[in-house]
């Protein structure tokens, strides 16, 4: 069987006008998720392991605006205020985020986003045509999250 085919969808920075840990509180809550990311519907089945939601080993499962997609996502690595990463697995297509947060002088965040698709080879042309689509959306959600995390406890 032929090697999957691994891509960097996007690897970016947005600045957030908030301080690291409300940022990073924001973001790596599962359930604000539907708040900013315009591809869900809602989240279901949450799963919290740890103290709080989006700790390692938090899951839970994306309902999309794609009837049929719903893609189950663990949270692999978590260390608070500096580094965020969720696993995402539908059918032979997996998905990994990762967030990174730099506090700045300002008093605000920049997050840098690095999103990377690895899906079987017959996948591959589908994938091309929708990278940069997925790009521009990713960094259109992350820009509607750091317009929301004001009315979650920032400034």
């Amino acid at each position: 069987m032929p090697s999957p085919a691994r891509f960097t969808i996007i690897d970016d920075v947005v600045a957030f006008p908030t301080p690291t840990a409300v940022t990073f509180d924001y973001l790596t809550d599962p359930s604000n998720r539907p708040e900013w990311q315009s591809s869900l519907r809602r989240i279901d089945d949450l799963q919290t392991i740890g103290d709080r939601a989006g700790d390692i080993g938090t899951s839970w499962s994306d309902v999309t605006v794609v009837p049929g997609v719903a893609p189950r996502l663990e949270v692999t690595d978590c260390e608070p205020y500096r580094l965020w990463r969720e696993v995402g697995t539908w059918r032979s297509v997996h998905a990994v985020l990762t967030l990174g947060f730099d506090e700045r002088s300002d008093g605000g965040t920049d997050v840098r986003a690095t999103a990377t698709l690895t899906v079987p080879l017959v996948g591959v042309p589908v994938l091309l045509a929708n990278r940069w689509p997925a790009a521009w959306a990713i960094r259109a959600d992350l820009a509607r999250a750091a317009r929301l995390v004001v009315d979650h406890g920032g400034r």
